[in-house]
């Protein structure tokens, strides 16, 4: 179907105009991670952009809130962080390809973080004290404390403003600028107005999430329902892979588990039993609703809905009906906080009481895996980029305290580079230009909408549940031959297009990597299911790097 004429067009009766912006410290990406970098840079005197796609205020996974932070707390948990670090390697990070290192830095600060929160307005207590629960089996240690995160990003964008931080909605920023062997700015485009945004930074921190639309969701049809917003789409790891920094493990998918079609995370959340449609539980965790540990069936097997479905025993169901009032009470406030109303408003019009109607559980599709490889200074390995949240670390405790130790370390660094020498990156600036005009300046082409669909259909096709080595071949043919479709003709009728535009030429990045680092993973681990290679090979125990070194791809093996 074409589109209808009426659409909002964007003539291109002259060139686009462009905006310099310069600044010490840039962060791309207006999330949990890139908030807190720029407080803590702007805390130290540096003068610091946000440059957010969307706005601040519903921006990134913490945008309808949250109601648990993962932190070790001296006087509740003891002296031995080693086990602490254990249980979270069981449960919540079990899915994370991390080392103990990076575990470690993150809890050495994590408290400390999580007294802030408190202190600028982010209820950190419940009733007055620390509120363990969820994410964590029976009689082994809490890892996570409940907070009320509902308005979390209000609050963290005040911060941030009121210590001078500037704060740009709908500049989607698309590519880094480098000098010689450092990071020194970045280019971005105005998703409303027809206007390219250069950015010139002493240092830029990533903090632009997952990439969440690689995959389809559960209902194809909506590209945008997935429980991370469908607009994290890759753009840091993009960014940072064209740079020249390094990524890792792309080719290991995750999965989640939450309410079939109505897609949530927060399964720790819900105060009830996972149950099949007779009523027996799935697991062995609880056989009635327990507040302070949820159902750990959701935690350590987030495949159980649909194994359970392939075997012919589903669905699965969230059957809080022997729930008592009072617990009741206590989940609608979390979920309120975890950023369910939506979803608990439209079962209130459809006359679903979960005290009365169990839930159908379902498990989501796959997403898009890997990090950019920082250390525990938030540095990635190009000199003056640094990354956080899920770009890096993953989950909100993580983004919440490396975004702010990127933030120390970025002013840092560019309180030091004030003499740094830029070369002349107008060329380089002026094909950016000329790439979104000529993107805009099209009658005819494919768009973004069929480009993602296509991608999509791709990825869940040959480098999807399983993948060998005939498939990973044809099917990085396939994408191959899109990515060159769409690098020269995709189109765009307005400034909002073209930024969907540029998400997808950032997936397609991203999905031809992760097409090669599976072919190169010959082993199978976790969701990387290679039947060519059935058995999980010890000595692959490592990061799997890749970085691009003039033009060529390189893969690599390091040790966590």
């Amino acid at each position: 179907m074409s589109r209808p004429d009426t659409i909002f067009h964007c003539k291109r009766s002259e060139k686009m105009k462009d905006e310099r912006i310069t600044t010490d410290i840039l962060c791309i990406g207006g999330g949990i991670a890139g908030l807190m970098a720029a407080i803590r840079a702007a805390e130290l005197g540096a003068r610091v952009v946000v440059a957010e796609k969307g706005n601040v205020l519903y921006s990134g996974c913490g945008r309808m809130g949250n109601d648990h932070f993962e932190t070790y707390i001296p006087e509740m948990h003891g002296p031995d962080k080693d086990a602490w670090i254990e249980e979270l390697l069981q449960t919540a990070k079990g899915e994370i390809l991390i080392s103990k290192d990076l575990l470690r830095a993150q809890f050495m600060k994590a408290y400390d973080i999580v007294k802030l929160w408190d202190e600028w307005g982010i209820p950190m207590t419940y009733q007055g004290r620390w509120e363990f629960a969820g994410h964590s089996f029976p009689n082994h240690p809490m890892t996570h404390i409940k907070y009320e995160g509902r308005f979390q990003k209000k609050v963290l964008a005040k911060q941030a403003l009121d210590r001078g931080a500037t704060i740009l909605n709908r500049v989607m920023v698309f590519d880094l600028l480098r000098d010689g062997d450092a990071v020194v700015g970045a280019v971005g485009s105005h998703t409303r107005e027809d206007k390219l945004i250069v950015f010139d930074a002493k240092a830029v921190l990533l903090g632009t999430g997952k990439c969440s639309r690689l995959y389809p969701s559960i209902t194809p049809g909506w590209l945008f329902n997935d429980p991370h917003g469908g607009t994290q789409t890759g753009d840091g790891r993009a960014m940072a892979y064209r740079a020249g920094a390094e990524l890792q493990n792309l080719e290991m998918p995750q999965r989640h588990i939450g309410p079939k079609y109505f897609t949530r995370f927060g399964q720790a959340t819900w105060i009830g039993v996972v149950k099949d449609w007779y009523g027996k539980p799935a697991g062995t965790f609880v056989d009635k609703p327990d507040r302070r540990y949820g159902d750990m069936i959701c935690e350590v097997n987030k495949l159980a809905p649909e194994q359970y479905t392939q075997t012919g025993k589903g669905p699965l169901y969230m059957d809080c009906t022997e729930i008592t009032e009072d617990d009741h009470d206590y989940m609608m406030h979390w979920m309120e906080n975890e950023g369910y109303p939506a979803m608990t408003d439209h079962m209130k019009e459809e006359g679903i009481d979960f005290r009365k109607h169990p839930i159908e559980f379902a498990t989501y599709p796959l997403r898009g895996g890997g990090l950019i490889v920082a250390n525990e200074n938030a540095e990635t390995s190009l000199r003056g980029l640094y990354a956080a949240g899920d770009e890096a670390f993953g989950d909100i405790s993580a983004a919440a305290t490396f975004g702010y130790v990127g933030g120390e370390n970025a002013a840092r660094y560019a309180d030091a580079a004030k003499q740094t020498v830029r070369g002349d990156l107008s060329a380089l600036i002026e094909e950016k230009k000329q790439m979104i005009d000529t993107m805009l300046g099209r009658e005819s082409g494919p768009d973004w909408e069929e480009t993602n669909i296509a991608l999509q259909q791709i990825m869940v096709d040959y480098a999807g549940h399983v993948r060998n080595e005939s498939l990973l071949k044809q099917g990085l043919q396939h994408l191959r031959r899109i990515k060159d479709k769409a690098q020269n003709g995709l189109v765009a009728h307005n400034p909002h297009e073209t930024a969907r535009s540029l998400e997808v030429l950032n997936m397609l990045d991203i999905g031809e990597l992760t097409f090669e680092m599976a072919l190169d993973r010959k082993e199978t681990r976790g969701l990387h299911n290679r039947p060519d290679y059935p058995f999980t090979d010890p000595t692959l125990n490592r990061s799997h790097i890749i970085r691009r070194v003039n033009e060529e791809n390189i893969l690599d093996w390091r040790s966590y």
